[in-house]
């Protein structure tokens, strides 16, 4: 599985649905299924910014501050741009994001880049999948 690391509060805002659109200096021909991992570090400047011009926002920014340092979701890469609408996009390159899906915290770290990951099992299903074959 792929997925990419973001700042909060960007990667809360993008798995709500919020954000459509990821920046950044570099070209991806990915496409399809990408994970967001939350990175440890947070914007305190975007945050702030993002909380004065969208108030309606803050509460997915105060709690993205506790949501650090794991995958969240995950959503859909369709293109790669240089130009787009969005009033998120502010870069070199921009990922177009669709279907945004919450998904449980996994602890993890991240990577830079879009890096392959794998979940890890948990040590209980581990042990009930082994007292299953011995069945």
């Amino acid at each position: 599985m792929k997925a990419i690391s973001i700042k909060q509060p960007w990667a809360s805002l993008i798995i709500e649905g919020i954000k459509d659109i990821e920046n950044r200096n570099w070209f991806t021909y990915h496409r399809g299924i990408l994970y967001i991992h939350t990175g440890k570090g947070f914007d305190l400047q975007g945050a702030k910014l993002v909380s004065e011009l969208y108030p309606e926002y803050k509460k997915i920014i105060e709690q993205s501050k506790r949501i650090r340092g794991g995958i969240i979701g995950h959503v859909h890469i369709t293109d790669c741009v240089t130009i787009h609408k969005s009033c998120w996009f502010h870069g070199e390159y921009g990922f177009v994001l669709k279907s945004p899906k919450k998904i449980d915290f996994h602890e993890m770290k991240g990577q830079l880049g879009i890096f392959n990951f794998e979940f890890k099992r948990s040590e209980t299903n581990q042990r009930k999948e082994t007292q299953l074959s011995l069945f």
